[in-house]
Parts: C-alpha cells; sequence; structure tokens
C-alpha cells in the first residue's frame, strides 16, 4: 500500500495514511478463519506509533533520497482513526451511520461468508469492522477530500462499503483500488 502511495504522490495527490487505533480494537476479519485475540490498549498505542513512524521514515526517505528535487511533493498527512471514534457517541453513530448500511449486501461480502461458514462463526464485533472502515473514508473525504482509496485484495468488501456508505451520505462519486497482497510462501499475507 505504500508503494501505491508513493506513486499517487509522486503523481500530485495527497497521499493520507490511515493507522487504526480505533479499528485495532476490532480487528479485520478479512483473511481470517478465527477472530483476533483481543490487544491490550497500551499495546494499540505502541503499534500505532510505531506504524506511523515507519510510514514517514519511508516517506521521508523517497523525498530525500529517490524524488526529483525539482518537482515538489506533496506532503504525507497520517491520520489515526481513534482521534474520531474518540468523539462519537455510540448511539448516535449508530442511529446516524448505520441506517446507511443494508444487511443482504454487508452479509454477502466474501471475508464475512467464509466466517460465516467457519466453525468458530463471526463475532458482532468483527461482523461491525466494515462498517468502521467504510465511515474512515466518508470521514477521510468530509476533511480531506479523499476520493481514492487503495487497499489489499483483501478488503475490497471493506472498500465496496465505504463506496456505498458515502454514495449514500453525500453522493459524491468515489473510488477504491485493491493491490496485491505480499504474501508468504503459505500464502498468507504478510502484517
Amino acid at each position: 500500500m505504500l508503494i501505491g502511495l508513493l506513486h499517487s504522490q509522486r503523481n500530485g495527490h495527497q497521499p493520507i495514511a490511515l493507522v487504526g487505533g480505533a479499528t485495532g480494537k476490532i480487528g479485520d476479519p478479512s483473511g481470517r478463519k478465527t477472530e483476533r485475540t483481543a490487544m491490550e490498549v497500551d499495546m494499540i498505542s505502541h503499534n500505532v506509533a510505531s506504524i506511523e513512524k515507519q510510514i514517514r521514515h519511508i516517506f521521508n526517505n523517497h523525498k530525500e533520497l529517490l524524488h526529483k528535487k525539482s518537482t515538489p511533493l506533496p506532503e504525507l498527512i497520517v491520520v489515526n482513526n481513534a482521534d474520531w471514534y474518540s468523539q462519537l457517541n455510540f448511539v448516535e453513530f449508530v442511529s446516524q451511520i448505520g441506517r446507511f448500511f443494508r444487511m443482504g449486501s454487508m452479509l454477502s461480502r466474501a471475508s464475512v461468508q467464509s466466517r460465516l461458514q467457519s466453525e468458530q462463526g463471526m463475532s458482532f464485533t468483527e461482523f461491525t469492522y466494515q462498517i468502521f472502515q467504510a465511515y474512515d473514508w466518508l470521514h477521510l473525504l468530509k476533511h480531506f477530500n479523499c476520493r481514492f482509496q487503495l487497499g489489499g485484495s483483501d478488503q475490497m468488501g471493506n472498500i465496496m462499503s465505504g463506496h456505498e456508505l458515502i454514495s449514500r451520505v453525500v453522493k459524491t462519486e468515489v473510488f477504491g483500488l485493491t493491490l496485491p497482497l505480499i504474501t508468504n510462501e503459505e500464502g498468507d499475507k504478510f502484517g
């Protein structure tokens, strides 16, 4: 994803990297056979800070060592979704945002279907992940005019949920792009 963001930046687009301080508490069910073990708040905070530091380091190295200096690059924006979710009231969020989601569409997502058919099933917590990722995109659109979202190929359902939410709430044309995941020899994605 970072290489995709760097290519976008080189072509004049504002790169926005989202770190999931809030969604890290939920856990993305995509590509998983079982529910993620809940992490302690301190571990999530540490991970968010480390990921942001790595992202900034990669973008700074690109700017200083690889980019042609004659063309200025749009500055990188790094946001943490915990910043906006900590300001939301759960009941208001469900009543205002939840009404734009349809159960049939949510249940039909491949990541949901594979988990529903598994022995362990899927928790409500994991099921809501696509709502939160969709709302992330809506928030980024409203605050940063983010009309393109890049995600791994395992994120297609989540990106579709965001596209549907935005088309229902603000009726703005947005685009999602998935990129192939980097996997190990067994075919599992690197996290």
